[in-house]
This record gives C-alpha cells, sequence and structure tokens, in this order.
C-alpha cells in the first residue's frame, strides 16, 4: 500500500514510525513532514488544509489510504473532501467526517453531545456576548475556580482557568469580545472538576472499537504543574492509578455510550477518538473529546502497541474492526519533550540540533524540526520528544533524561518532574 499521512509535528513522525513497520506498506509519505519523518517516508511539501494540493498528490501518486495527524483538516471536512470527489471517494481516510470532528471543533456541541447521551461530565453554560449578563449570573452560582472554554480550535490556548469571581467576569468578557478570535464567540462556562487527569484512545469503525492504552500527560510548561499551558512537555504510559475497575468504568460509561451515540445521530465516524478524562474520586468524567490521537500520548501510546497498525487502519476502512485484536507491550514508557527557550512565548527558530546520533536505548520523534544546508535546526516550540521503554516508570525516565541531557541546542528547556507525580522522584 501507498500511505500519506498528513501532519508534521511529533505524533504524525510516531504514526510514521509504527506504519512503517507494517508488512502491506510499499511506500510511506507524510505532508509536510520534519526533519525526522525522512527516516521513514518521504516528505512532501503540501500543507494539511490544501485540500487542492493533497487531491493533486494523492491522484498523481496512485495513493492507497490517508492518515490524518492533526485535528484542523478533520474540522475543515477534509474526509467529506474525499467522500464527495468521484475520483477520491474510494480513497479511505482515517478519521472522522466533519461532522464527527464537531466533537473537538465545538465544545458546544461537545458538550451538548454528552448532555443528550448521558456521558459524564462537568456542569456547564454556554454563553454568547449578547448573553453576557447571563453568564456573570451563572458564575455567581458557582464556587471557585472557575473554568472559561472558547468554543472552537484555538490551538490548545483556549481554556482558562480564574481563582477569583471578579478575574472570571473579566475574561469571559474579554474572550466574547473576540481574545481568541472566532473560536470564543461562544464560550463554555464550566464547573471545575477536581481530580487526576489520564487520557483514553480508541480506534473506531462507527461500529466497533480497540481501545488504546491510557496515558497521562503534561500540560504547564514549568515544573510542578506550574506555568502557562502549552501543546504538551511529556508523557507517561501505562497510567498507575488507572486500573481495571476504573477503566471498566471508563469504557461503560464513557466508550460505549459515546460510539453508540454516534451512531444514533448518524455521524459516520472512522478514526482515532481522544477521551481527555478527570478522575473524581474513583469516576471517570469527560474534560474534552480529541477526534485524533494526542501528542505527546501518541509517542507513549503508539510505541506500547505491538500489533500491525496499518492493519488495523485497513480494517477501520472497511468497517470489519471486530475481527481485530489489539496487542500491548505491558512494559512502562514515557516521553519528554525538549522544546525551544521562550516557549509557550515567544522562541526563535533555526538552532542548531547536535547529537541527536548520540541518543542510546530511546528513541527520538521529531516535532518541530527542519533540515538547513544539511543541517538539523529547530522549527518550532516543542522540538523532539525522547521516549524510552523501562522496566518501570524509574526505569524508562531515567533513559529518557540520560538521553535528554545527551542532545544540545541553544535555549534547551525541558520539565524534569515528568512522572513524578506518579512515582517516588527520589528514585530517579
Amino acid at each position: 500500500m501507498k500511505v500519506l499521512i498528513l501532519g508534521s509535528g511529533g505524533r504524525e513522525h510516531t504514526l510514521a514510525w509504527k506504519v512503517a513497520q507494517s508488512p502491506f506498506l510499499e511506500k510511506l509519505f507524510i505532508a509536510p513532514g520534519n526533519a525526522g519523518t525522512r527516516e521513514q517516508g518521504t516528505n512532501v511539501d503540501i500543507g494539511v488544509e490544501d485540500f487542492d494540493a493533497i487531491r493533486s498528490f494523492v491522484l498523481k501518486e496512485n495513493i492507497d489510504m490517508v492518515v490524518v495527524g492533526p485535528e484542523a483538516p478533520l474540522v475543515a471536512g477534509i474526509v467529506d473532501f474525499f467522500r464527495e470527489d468521484h475520483e477520491l471517494r474510494k480513497i479511505p481516510v482515517i478519521g472522522p467526517s466533519k461532522a464527527g470532528a464537531m466533537l473537538e471543533g465545538s465544545k458546544k456541541f461537545a458538550k451538548e453531545f454528552m448532555t443528550r447521551h448521558n456521558i459524564p461530565t462537568a456542569k456547564f453554560r454556554n454563553v454568547t456576548l449578547d448573553e453576557y449578563d447571563r453568564g456573570v449570573d451563572y458564575l455567581r452560582t458557582m464556587d471557585p475556580p472557575f473554568v472559561l472554554k472558547s468554543d472552537g480550535l484555538a490551538a490548545g490556548k483556549g481554556v482558562l482557568i480564574c481563582d477569583s469571581l471578579k478575574e472570571a467576569e473579566e475574561l469571559l468578557k474579554n474572550m466574547l469580545e473576540g481574545m481568541f478570535g472566532e473560536a470564543s464567540k461562544n464560550v463554555i462556562i464550566e464547573e471545575y472538576l477536581a481530580g487526576i487527569e489520564l487520557s483514553v484512545f480508541i480506534l473506531t469503525d462507527g461500529d466497533s472499537y480497540l481501545i488504546f492504552p491510557e496515558a497521562k500527560d503534561y500540560k504547564r510548561v514549568g515544573e510542578g504543574d506550574t506555568g502557562l499551558n502549552t501543546g504538551g512537555m511529556g508523557a507517561v504510559s501505562p497510567v498507575p492509578f488507572a486500573d481495571r475497575i476504573f477503566l471498566k468504568k471508563v469504557e461503560e460509561r464513557i466508550i460505549k455510550p459515546t460510539v453508540e451515540g454516534l451512531k444514533k445521530e448518524q455521524i459516520d465516524y472512522r478514526g482515532f477518538l481522544y477521551f481527555g478524562l478527570m478522575n473524581v474520586i474513583g469516576n471517570p468524567y469527560v474534560v474534552e473529546y480529541n477526534v485524533r490521537m494526542g501528542d505527546p500520548e501518541a509517542e507513549v501510546v503508539l510505541p506500547r502497541v505491538t500489533s500491525d497498525l496499518l492493519d488495523h487502519f485497513l480494517a477501520v476502512a472497511v468497517k470489519r474492526l471486530n475481527n481485530k485484536k489489539i496487542e500491548i507491550d505491558p512494559r512502562t514508557v514515557v516521553t519528554v519533550m525538549l522544546v525551544s527557550g521562550g516557549y509557550p512565548g515567544k522562541y526563535e527558530k533555526g538552532r542548531e540540533i547536535l547529537n541527536l546520533d548520540g541518543v542510546k536505548n530511546s528513541i527520538i520523534f521529531h516535532a518541530g524540526t527542519a533540515i538547513a544546508e544539511d543541517r538539523i535546526v529547530t522549527n518550532g516550540g516543542r522540538v523532539v520528544a525522547i521516549t524510552s521503554y523501562g522496566s518501570d516508570m524509574v526505569d524508562a525516565l531515567a533513559r529518557t533524561y540520560r538521553n535528554a541531557d545527551q542532545i544540545i541546542f541553544e535555549g534547551k528547556y525541558c520539565r524534569r518532574d515528568i512522572g513524578f507525580d506518579l512515582t517516588d522522584e527520589s528514585q530517579i
């Protein structure tokens, strides 16, 4: 098979690494890819939302399958674009339809979907600028902290947690007046759930599903979960507190009703579905849906999958996933992101990355890298993910941090406490 993966980050490099292991693969392309994806396939200079250019390339190269990494092209309707084109409609695209992608594209849609199908989530209210006073009244019925969420995609920056009512009122006004552009024309005011976060992933063909390993990621830039939110500073899998009993609750209360709800609403969904969860005293609540594999969670989840991912994708395409079983490596896998100085604020690109060849006993997944005059250079805030297997979390983290010290680029930064909340940090 000839496969095209859309995207350029760590998630897409991990997908390429995993798909490249399949005996079904003939040739792999990544658009636009990064400096690392060249090791698995051929990079193609096409943007993920340039549907016309994607169409031309797919037809020219006789592509047999398209795997969509990021959310933006899914929310923009790339699956529908393929299905409505008489030359493309037979080419399977791994990802949901535009209607299915609304689970991530609109938090209002997602929350109302959960309400319709009795899926546990935090209490909420949606407000627009015209309803600002009503929103303030709702805030006054709640106890702090207050959670404000942009309805639309905001590049991971659209969620604000406010410690005081005054701050919440001011930021609600700012959001509704365009703080996050079109994304915050609607704002979800949400009850704050106190608990421990984790993520669970499935691959579904719309009828059946495979449950992938769970993961916990770390969003804050600073150690001790301080500072600004980022796209993710690291992740671990498995998650020690997510035992068999808890994960059974997740499947029965959240996964099954979500898949059945999509079916009832006649929403065609074939791809990954990510459940961002909060463990509240042993009970799971949905914080958010994502309609693709997470990042950096992909860098710990996919390395634990020992079965053939491309074979699973083929089953999704023909709605025969019920015939497949997922096989999981029992070892712990961790990843730590090396990021550019200043991230998630302003940072510089083009810094040469040295000593990648010196990494041993870890896998390097490129996130924000590029090639400049035969040198690998930084090309984003999150630069590379260092992933390691271990007999336990302590073992895996020790390997990753040893290799993190080997890699050099100007302004390099990483959190030194990934996983420490789940283990004894004195052992690392």
